[in-house]
């Protein structure tokens, strides 16, 4: 049975690059009928943030990556948590003593700078002496005497190759002479990432370790470490790592201020500020970032759209459609099909996927998702079937224009009463209705859109031929004021679904207020 999983440290919230290394894991397992499991490696206890972990797995459901051992579902292999599972790896540490791949390092800081102080001046590669490793539990308490503690070391190979066959890289070597004798036990005892790495590994039957490019330069010291222990090796396969827009660059969370000189970043990343602003949602860089998950759920994106598009980044299927649902995902995928080169984060393309799975919903659907953004902006202050009724109008009448959920903020104008008590654009106003002449004119329009029985889209468009044809005017010189009147806005929907959905009594009680002199103004998105 195929058994993967994804570990990510509890250090930040869930990282694009990361999510990407999840969903192919994920994929990999449900295409073998196989397990995926999630294991937090937290073992980094300076750098973690507690608060980071509840992201992480939100992160992963929304997106409807789930796995089946881990935390908050369990699993015969508890805990999940490195942190937890200190004692097993000091058993393995002392095993790696008794076996001599492992040896106990006296060496203090300063001594082995002055090593690698020695060999740069003579422009030499630098490895240990292994002047103060302990071969003997006499050479131990001797250190020891003098005050030194020691850290637990590997005896790296210092000579010849390891040569391993990657499933995405081929054939991948590694000279053993470039690899220090790594560190993997400090002196207060706890273990470090790599040897709890492969200790859990083992311990949790994982057969294929699907990991980001990255990780790559660790694999001689793993190898070495699970061959160390005894340990049959797992398969490895390094993910090309996820690139920056329009270069190769690896993807930062750390480097926002960069992309934004990126125009399609930029434009992603000012309309999900815009939204979140008008939600009431922090803000700042490092919670609210498009390289991070957690935005694209918070601005309205639809999980399917981001799983296809992350799909896509280093794995291609060849004479079929960009647009694969989770079935044919599964289905089809393999790791024969990732490609070993840096894949670029495209925010258009990633805009496309959204645009696409959002057409593809029902309007009752559209309707239903987007209501907790109308609540979460005040703009309805309950759930009832009038607020419901209203708001499938308008999403109806928006179209393609609500391309994400969270889009519907910026149409007060449909849902807040008050809106009209907030102050015009004064250049538009002054460009539409500025003169005497434009505001007698939505006078006589205002008298026209009164009378009648019905106030449907039909209905006005009818009433604004006949009364440009008894004033002698175009339909441009009218519709850009009473739009602006009514609306707020200089632009949206076609002009008549705009009123039928505004209403009779609304819109005339708009136009009075600012013939009366009182102006309105957009909510800006």
């Amino acid at each position: 049975m195929a058994r993967t999983r994804f570990a990510p440290s509890p250090t930040g919230y869930l990282h694009i690059g990361g999510v990407r290394t999840a969903l192919f894991c994920w994929l990999f397992s449900r295409h073998h009928r196989g397990q995926f499991l999630l294991r937090i490696d937290d073992t980094d206890q300076e750098r973690n943030v507690a608060a980071a972990l509840a992201p992480i797995l939100h992160g992963l459901r929304w997106l409807g990556i789930d796995w089946d051992e881990g935390p908050e579902v369990g699993g015969p292999h508890e805990p999940y948590f490195q942190s937890e599972r200190k004692a097993r790896h000091q058993e393995a540490a002392r095993a790696l003593l008794q076996r001599g791949v492992a040896y106990r390092d006296y060496a203090r800081p300063e001594e082995l700078a002055a090593e690698r102080a020695e060999a740069e001046r003579e422009k030499r590669p630098y490895l240990y002496s292994r002047r103060w490793k302990a071969s003997t539990d006499a050479e131990a308490r001797a250190f020891e005497a003098e005050g030194r503690t020691a850290v637990v070391r590997l005896a790296m190979p210092r000579e010849g190759h390891l040569r391993l066959q990657d499933l995405v890289r081929g054939e991948v070597s590694f000279p053993w002479s470039n690899e220090q004798d790594h560190v993997i036990q400090r002196a207060d005892g706890s273990c470090l990432y790599h040897l709890a790495s492969v200790v859990d590994d083992h311990d949790f039957g994982i057969t294929h370790v699907i990991r980001a490019e990255e990780h790559l330069s660790n694999t001689p010291r793993q190898v070495f470490l699970a061959q160390g222990l005894g340990y049959a090796l797992p398969a490895y396969a390094h993910l090309p790592y996820v690139a920056e827009p329009g270069s190769k660059q690896k993807l930062s969370k750390r480097k926002l201020d960069r992309y934004l000189k990126n125009k399609d970043f930029a434009a992603v990343h000012e309309h999900g500020q815009g939204i979140a602003r008008a939600l009431g949602l922090a803000t700042a860089a490092e919670t609210f970032n498009p390289v991070i998950v957690d935005f694209y759920e918070q601005v309205g994106y639809l999980p399917e759209a981001l799983v296809n598009y992350l799909l896509l980044l280093g794995w291609s299927l060849d004479g079929h459609t960009e647009y694969l649902s989770r079935e044919e995902m599964v289905e089809h995928f393999s790791l024969e099909r990732v490609h070993p080169g840096p894949a670029s984060f495209d925010p258009k393309k990633l805009h496309a996927f959204q645009l696409h799975y959002m057409q593809r919903l029902t309007l009752d659907e559209r309707a239903a998702r987007t209501l907790p953004y109308l609540l979460r902006a005040g703009l309805a202050r309950e759930d009832t079937a009038s607020v419901r009724a209203q708001l499938r109008r308008v999403v109806e009448v928006l179209g393609d224009r609500l391309k994400v959920f969270g889009d519907i903020v910026g149409y007060p104008e449909y849902f807040d009463d008050d809106y009209h008590h907030k102050k015009h654009d004064e250049a538009a106003f002054a460009k539409r209705l500025g003169t005497p002449e434009d505001r007698a004119r939505l006078g006589r329009l205002r008298e026209h859109l009164a009378g009648g029985t019905d106030f449907d889209a039909a209905s006005i468009e009818r009433c604004l031929q006949a009364f440009v044809e008894a004033e002698g005017i175009a339909l441009g010189d009218v519709i850009h004021g009473v739009r602006l009147a009514v609306t707020g806005a200089t632009t949206g929907p076609g002009l008549y679904d705009c009123l039928a959905v505004v209403g009779r009594e609304k819109t005339l009680q708009r136009i009075d207020r600012v013939l009366g002199g009182e102006r309105a103004s957009p909510l800006a998105v």
